[in-house]
């Protein structure tokens, strides 16, 4: 299951002569929305998405194919500063190796904001020599509109990208532009993927993202970030239904308790949550088992966070 990937739409048209297609880092600094800005680019929900900074832990590759190209955009954990935790410095290292492999790297900020997180990232980028566009999130939040020239014009004057593009993600708008803007400077070259597949991942992989996303969305203050997932099982059973077993890993005691609720009801509705996503996107019923497990200094043990996947 590791090395298959998940296949979901629509063929598209065969490539052409001028056909092109490239590798395209989606960075930023924690919860400017790569990862709704992913999903929205690709027309499909891969990346989980929660309102909580560091959601994405790991680096995911979303295939968007269409008639002109094939791009390769790569959603990478955010980038932050006082990475005092081994898992923190993982993340951070993770994002810095992608953007050192891609053909473009399209900056994420929001708008009207500009920070020392932001400048980290944006040297980094320069650092690795990697051509650049600016993509300036959530103008559909900003109440006036007025400021965002100013704002562009003063970020600009010290610093450089090919092209800036406005976009709202979770509104899908400005979408078209960033896409076009992408498409004409990546290589010329046949696609990488088949044209029905939406990302490198397997289904193993993205179930335990799903039940992270309800950890993420249910637990309060920062227990979501003592917590990780590791699926133990995934198979296909004769009648079609796919058996998930997952264990949740805490840090401590009190957490396992907390995640499990009173007589089992958070773990429960977690599961339940959980498996209906599964059932939408691998399109068949799941049966779906949690089990919450405690390790102690897991967050800070190399190789505890290899084991659960969190590689350069």
């Amino acid at each position: 299951m590791e090395d298959e990937t998940f296949d979901a739409g629509e063929p598209a048209e065969l490539p052409h002569d001028d056909f092109r297609c490239g590798l395209v880092a989606l960075a930023g600094r924690p919860n400017v929305g790569k990862s709704t800005l992913l999903n929205a680019l690709i027309g499909f929900r891969l990346s989980i998405v929660s309102p909580r900074p560091q959601t994405t832990r790991h680096r995911i590759l979303g295939i968007a194919t269409s008639e002109a190209g094939q791009i390769l955009y790569v959603d990478t954990p955010g980038l932050h500063r006082g990475a005092k935790r081994a898992m923190n410095r993982s993340l951070n290292r993770a994002a810095r190796s992608a953007i050192s492999e891609v053909d473009l790297a399209v900056q994420v900020i929001e708008a009207n904001r500009w920070t020392d997180e932001d400048q980290a990232l944006y040297e980094a980028l320069v650092e690795q020599k990697v051509p650049r566009l600016l993509a300036i999130n959530k103008v559909d939040l900003s109440k006036d509109k007025s400021t965002l020239l100013p704002f562009v014009a003063d970020l600009m004057e010290h610093r450089s990208f090919d092209d800036v593009y406005y976009v709202s993600a979770l509104k899908e708008k400005g979408l078209k532009d960033l896409e076009q803007g992408i498409l004409k400077r990546l290589p010329v070259q046949p696609p990488v993927y088949g044209d029905d597949e939406v990302t490198d991942r397997s289904e193993r992989f993205l179930a335990a993202e799903m039940v992270r996303e309800q950890l993420m969305l249910r637990l309060d203050q920062e227990l979501p970030y003592a917590t990780t997932v590791e699926i133990e099982q995934f198979k296909d059973r004769d009648d079609g239904v796919a058996e998930i077993h997952a264990v949740i890993w805490v840090e401590r005691d009190g957490q396992k308790a907390i995640v499990i609720g009173n007589g089992g009801a958070q773990l429960k509705a977690i599961g339940t949550s959980a498996r209906r996503k599964m059932e939408t996107l691998f399109e068949r019923k799941v049966f779906l088992r949690l089990w919450v497990k405690v390790r102690e200094g897991w967050v800070d043990d190399e190789t505890m966070l290899k084991k659960f996947g969190y590689t350069d």
